[in-house]
């Protein structure tokens, strides 16, 4: 029997994931998200002619005093726990430009209910904070590597920044995080040349990769369908080269198809939001670094958090709120369709 206090949606999907932006902010401008270094356009100007010759135009940070504080995530998630929330990840922008972020991840640590509790990173500072982040309860840890190619990775984060990320990745598994997984967005024309050498690094260094779909959450609305290398298309290029055994999952929500090598070391998975929607399983929700709720990654309304956390607002009224705001969950994103329209904030303002 389901229990009324659950996060259900009117499709009747039960929310068991929440993932939580502790900051807007980014050290990286990948191209995918914040391309708004003059070379990063410039570099995309120079694959796609429909992008404007216009002045580059800076993202506009979030206020500070507008970001959550410490302690009014550590109360969403304890209500989200409450109504049912199981998985937590942390993401941003990049999560580890907070300040004592270990703290935060203590915190969230002791929660009891909380089944799993991971982190998206860049992975550039993780070296800096593997040990604390270990030590303060964080069990999973995903990193962003678009490529292995450092002048490659340099154009497409803005950052010469290959080897922090390799060493990072390294010593996630020294330390013993499990699965250490890392992703790769894909943009034909740019990357898709290093789909074979990446699920390699992955079979040699026993990690599990996703290769994810090309989505539109870039801040220069550089996005055109023809850009994203369909799923269906990678894992065929991957079955040219390697012997992949289909993985079976007991989880519907789960947004990756996943595949093993025959010798057990490393998985790949294929996550394709845009050529193989997932809409139908989803039971994720958004807190942004302001105090947003999202419903859906792409959605067109956010929903004020923040001004109920800062006023005398009870916990059993929040828990309510939440309730109702699930309710409205989109059915489905419109990604390619005629009416799509893209969320007016990229993905490091929304959070992955």
């Amino acid at each position: 029997m389901i229990r009324a206090n659950l996060l259900i949606d009117s499709q009747g999907r039960i929310l068991r994931d929440l993932r939580v932006s502790l900051t807007d902010r980014c050290n990286f401008r990948c191209l995918y998200c914040l391309p708004e270094t003059e070379a990063a356009q410039n570099f995309y100007r120079g694959h796609w002619a429909h992008l404007p010759n216009s002045t580059p135009i800076l993202q506009q940070w979030v206020p500070k005093p507008n970001i959550l504080t410490f302690e009014e995530i550590e109360r969403v998630i304890r209500l989200a726990v409450g109504l049912g929330i199981q998985k937590i990840r942390l993401t941003g922008g990049e999560p580890l430009l907070r300040q004592k972020v270990e703290n935060l991840v203590a915190s969230i640590a002791r929660i009891p209910g909380i089944a799993d509790l991971a982190m998206t990173t860049n992975g550039f500072l993780f070296p800096q904070k593997a040990q604390a982040l270990r030590q303060a309860g964080l069990r999973r840890i995903s990193f962003s590597m678009d490529s292995l190619d450092r002048e490659n990775f340099k154009k497409m984060t803005g950052r010469d920044g290959l080897d922090e990320v390799l060493k990072g990745i390294g010593l996630a598994r020294e330390l013993g995080f499990h699965p250490v997984k890392v992703n790769a967005v894909i943009i034909r024309g740019i990357n898709d040349h290093e789909i074979e050498a990446l699920a390699e690094f992955a079979r040699e260094r026993d990690l599990a990769f996703r290769f994810i779909e090309f989505m539109p959450l870039d801040s220069a609305r550089a996005w055109l369908k023809e850009m994203v290398v369909p799923g269906r298309e990678i894992l065929a290029r991957l079955k040219t080269r390697f012997e992949l055994q289909p993985v079976a999952s007991n989880n519907p929500s789960e947004t990756a198809k996943r595949w093993a090598f025959p010798d057990g070391r490393g998985e790949i998975g294929i996550i394709a939001p845009v050529s193989e929607p997932f809409c139908g399983h989803c039971n994720r929700i958004r807190l942004t670094a302001d105090g947003k709720i999202r419903t859906c990654l792409f959605s067109l309304t956010e929903h004020d958090l923040r001004g109920r956390l800062r006023s005398d607002t009870s916990d059993d009224d929040i828990a309510e709120w939440l309730r109702n705001v699930v309710w409205q969950k989109e059915a489905r994103h419109h990604i390619g369709e005629p009416d799509f329209v893209p969320p007016a904030r990229s993905m490091s303002c929304i959070g992955g």
